[in-house]
Order: C-alpha cells, then sequence, then structure tokens
C-alpha cells in the first residue's frame, strides 16, 4: 500500500515538473505539498488523470503558523473512488497572497474556501461568491487565526430598550469566587439538604 501510494506521488510528481514540492506518505495516506502558482493545475491533474480521478472532493480546511512567513497551510482532501485511495495536497500562503480558487474544478469547493475566508482571512481569488458564512456581517476579525483573543473584541446583546440587537464591547465582570471540589460525601463542614435526616433515629 505505503509502495503504491509512492509511486502515485512519483508519478504525479513527473507528470507536472516543478509542481510538487515534497510528497510523503504517513498513517497509510499520501501527501502532496504544492505551490500556489500550481495549484489548480496539480488539482485538474489529479481530478483528470487516469491513475488518478480524484473525482470526489472530501475537504478543505485552513491551518495558521503565525510564527512562519507563510503563516497559512491550505489542506485539501480527496478521494478517488476508482482507485480506492485518499490523497491530502497543501499549498501554504500568507495573509496578503490569494489561493487560486477550486471551484472551476470542483464546486463543492465553494462553501470550504467561504469558510477558511471567514475563519482564518485566507483569500481565493475567482471565487464567485467569497464573503463570510459562518459568522456575522458586521464582525471584526477571523476567530481561528492563533492571535484572535479568547473572548473576541465585541458581544451580541439584545436590548430591551433600543428593541433591537447591540454591540458590546466583552467585559468579563465575573469577580474571583472560590468553590468547594471536595466530594459532598466527605471533607464539606457544612449539611448537605437531605443529610439532617441521616442523624434522626
Amino acid at each position: 500500500m505505503e509502495s503504491d501510494l509512492k509511486s502515485l506521488g512519483d508519478a504525479v510528481a513527473a507528470a507536472l515538473p516543478g509542481a510538487v514540492a515534497n510528497a510523503t506518505v504517513a498513517y497509510g495516506e499520501l501527501t502532496l505539498e504544492v505551490p500556489v502558482e500550481r495549484w489548480v493545475e496539480t488539482m485538474t491533474h489529479l481530478r483528470d488523470a487516469p491513475d488518478c480521478l480524484f473525482i470526489n472532493f472530501t475537504d478543505l480546511c485552513g491551518v495558521d503558523y503565525p510564527q512562519r512567513e507563510k503563516r497559512f497551510d491550505v489542506v485539501v482532501h480527496l478521494l478517488s473512488p476508482r482507485h480506492n485511495r485518499r490523497i491530502r495536497v497543501k499549498t501554504q500562503t500568507d495573509e496578503a497572497t490569494p489561493v487560486p480558487s477550486l471551484t472551476g474544478v470542483w464546486k463543492g469547493a465553494g462553501w470550504y474556501e467561504r469558510e477558511a475566508y471567514d475563519l482564518l482571512g485566507i483569500v481565493f481569488s475567482g471565487h464567485p461568491d467569497l464573503r463570510r458564512i459562518l459568522t456575522d456581517y458586521g464582525f471584526d476579525g477571523h476567530p481561528l487565526r492563533k492571535d484572535f483573543p479568547m473572548t473576541g473584541y465585541v458581544e451580541l446583546w439584545y436590548d430591551d430598550e433600543q428593541k433591537r440587537c447591540v454591540y458590546k464591547p466583552v467585559a468579563l465582570s465575573q469577580e474571583f469566587r472560590t468553590f468547594d471540589f471536595l466530594s459532598p460525601w466527605e471533607g464539606p463542614d457544612y449539611v448537605l439538604p437531605g443529610d439532617e435526616k441521616a442523624t434522626k433515629g
């Protein structure tokens, strides 16, 4: 199995010189790393070549590595029902460099690319409708970036006086509290409701 996947990686690299920067086999799956300039060309080959036929677009997601110059990985998972194989294809980009959209290769890529744009801020050039899909229209920032604050910037509240939803800055107003982490059956020096019945008898 591993040798088959390695040969597939070698065949793709030979068919598209310079398009495969790295090919690795791990956990029974082939991973190809592709420069962003050859993204659509490589994906079209993987879909159409007789030894590939990865016609099933399974998933597209983004990964954030803020310490890198090209901080984002765009990761695509494909399935070839004909050859019963799965493949992972990755490319790297930064906040300013758009990744060519795969909607011309697989129509199903559209919503996945919108999600990566919404949550990470990865821009896809040539996308027919690149706008937010999970967050609100006025949302500030991209919540899956590692530098996005855990509490967010604003929160949505319904204002009863104004009779509408309003955004307010996040304020963590809960004061420090102490919690009793002891078991309710041993340790506490207070009587739990219902325990008073046990002493009568």
